[in-house]
C-alpha cells in the first residue's frame, strides 16, 4: 500500500490447492526411494490413482471442479485430462489468477491430504519423512520457483515425530518459508492432542514459533467431517463444518501454548469467520463465572459426574483470573473466509487485522473467476485501508511475504 491510494484490485488467498503433478516425487525423492514413493497410475477408464504402499487415491471431482458447469459438479474422480490445467500447472495456474484478481496463492496439498495425513498413515516412516522433505522442495523449487511473487509457500511435517517436524520446520524457514500445514485436531489421527500432558508437540511448536512460521490448519484437516447424528445427511453435516473451526479456534486459546510460545501464530483454512465473535463471547462469560474454582486446579466433567483434582499443575498456562481472551486471539489466531457476509458485518468485534480472504481454487466453493468482483461487493462500504488489509495486507504480514509488483502484471479480469 502507498500513500493513501492502496491497490484494491488484488486479493492474496491463503487457502488454494494444487493437485499434484504426476511428476513430483519421481523427480524430487532421493532416487533410492523412488520405486517406493508415490506414483500417479493411469488406469483404463482414463482416471489417474495415486499409488503408495500398497494405497491407492484418486482425485475427487471436487477437488477440481473450476472451468465445470455446477451442473456438472459431482464427486466422482477426475482425470488429469479433466481438468483444468491450472489445476496442476504452476504457470497456467498463474493466467487463472490473473483473470480472477489473485494476486498471490497458497496452495494446500491434495494427494498427501491437507497437512501429510498420508505420509503419516504409511508403515514407512522413514520413505515417508523423505516424501514430506520430496514435497517441500517441489513446493519451494518448483511451484513457487515458476512464479516468484505469486505463491506462498506452504510446507508439511513428519506428524509422527515432533523433533523431525522441529528440524524441517527450521530447514524450510532457512529457504524462506513461513507457513506449515498442521491438523486442526490430530486426535482423530491417532495423535496426541496439543493439550497433552507430555507436551508432545512443544518441539514444533517452539520450531515455529522461533523461525516466525505461522501453523495453517484447513477443515478436514482431521480426516473428518463432524456428525450432527448417524442418519444426518452429507448436505446437513457439510453446513455444520464450521464447527470443527470454532473447536479449534477455542482449543488452542485454552490450551496455554499461546502462553509457552507467546510469538506463535495460528491460522484457520476454509472455516469462515461470522461464527469468531459469539464463541470469543461466550468463552468470556464462561471465564467470569468459571474461573476461581478452575484456578485452583479442580476439573469437573459432567459426564463421569463429579469433581476431580487436575495433575496439570494448575490451569495450564493460563493465569484464568487475569485472562484475556480477546487479546489472545488478536495476538496469535488468524481468521479466513471465502464468502461470509454475516462475518464481515461483525469485522469489528472479530478484528479488522485477524482476518484474511480465500478463492478456494480449484475447490467446488471457489469463487474463481469471479473472486475480485465478489471481494469488491463484500467489501464495499469499508474504508479502503481495512479493505486493503483483509484483501492482502494482513497476508503478506501474516506470512512476511512480499508479493509481485503489480504495476507488471495486466490489469485482472473482472476489475471494472
Amino acid at each position: 500500500m502507498t500513500g493513501t491510494n492502496p491497490d484494491l484490485n488484488w486479493l492474496i488467498s491463503v487457502d488454494d490447492h494444487v493437485l499434484e503433478p504426476g511428476h513430483l516425487w519421481e523427480t524430487w525423492l532421493p532416487r533410492k526411494y523412488r520405486d517406493r514413493g508415490p506414483k500417479l497410475v493411469v488406469d483404463g477408464d482414463g482416471k489417474g490413482t495415486w499409488h503408495y504402499l500398497g494405497a491407492k487415491q484418486r482425485a475427487s471431482g471436487l477437488s477440481a471442479t473450476v472451468g465445470r458447469d455446477k451442473s456438472l459438479i459431482s464427486p466422482e474422480p477426475l482425470g488429469y485430462d479433466e481438468m483444468r490445467p491450472g489445476c496442476y500447472d504452476p504457470r497456467a495456474r498463474v493466467e487463472d489468477m490473473n483473470q480472477g484478481g489473485i494476486l498471490a496463492s497458497m496452495t494446500f496439498p491434495t494427494f498427501p491430504a491437507f497437512c501429510g495425513q498420508t505420509f503419516y498413515r504409511g508403515e514407512d516412516k522413514e520413505l515417508g519423512l523423505a516424501c514430506v522433505k520430496a514435497y517441500n522442495d517441489w513446493m519451494v523449487d518448483e511451484w513457487c520457483a515458476s512464479a516468484p511473487g505469486r505463491f506462498i509457500p506452504l510446507t508439511l511435517i513428519p506428524l509422527w515425530d515432533p523433533e523431525a517436524a522441529a528440524e524441517e520446520v527450521r530447514r524450510v524457514a532457512g529457504r524462506g518459508v513461513h507457513a506449515v500445514a498442521f491438523s486442526e485436531n490430530p486426535e482423530p489421527l491417532g495423535l496426541p492432542t496439543i493439550n497433552d500432558p507430555g507436551r508432545y508437540w512443544d518441539p514444533f511448536f517452539r520450531a515455529a514459533a522461533e523461525c516466525g512460521v505461522v501453523i495453517c490448519m484447513h477443515v478436514g484437516s482431521s480426516s473428518q467431517i463432524p456428525s450432527i447424528n448417524a442418519d444426518t445427511n452429507f448436505m446437513a453435516n457439510l453446513s455444520w463444518g464450521a464447527v470443527r473451526t470454532s473447536g479449534t479456534m477455542l482449543d488452542w486459546l485454552f490450551s496455554g501454548v499461546f502462553e509457552r510460545f507467546p510469538d506463535l501464530k495460528i491460522s484457520l483454512a476454509e472455516g469462515n469467520i461470522g461464527w469468531i465473535p459469539y464463541f470469543l463471547e461466550r468463552a468470556e462469560q464462561v471465564i467470569d463465572k468459571q474461573r476461581f474454582w478452575f484456578q485452583r486446579g479442580i476439573d469437573y466433567d459432567p459426564g463421569k459426574g463429579s469433581k476431580q483434582q487436575r495433575t496439570d499443575g494448575g490451569a495450564h498456562s493460563i493465569d484464568y483470573l487475569n485472562f484475556d481472551i480477546r487479546q489472545s486471539f488478536r495476538d496469535h489466531v488468524y481468521g479466513c473466509f471465502i464468502d461470509d457476509v454475516a462475518g464481515l458485518r461483525n469485522l469489528d468485534l472479530i478484528g479488522e487485522d485477524n482476518v484474511m480472504i480465500e478463492t478456494d481454487y480449484p475447490h467446488s466453493d471457489t469463487t474463481w473467476p469471479n473472486s475480485m468482483k465478489l471481494a469488491h461487493d463484500r467489501l464495499a462500504g469499508f474504508a479502503p485501508e481495512v479493505q486493503y488489509k483483509v484483501l492482502r495486507g494482513n497476508a503478506e504480514r501474516l506470512f512476511q511475504f512480499t508479493p509481485a509488483d503489480t504495476a507488471d502484471l495486466p490489469v485482472p479480469g473482472g476489475v471494472s
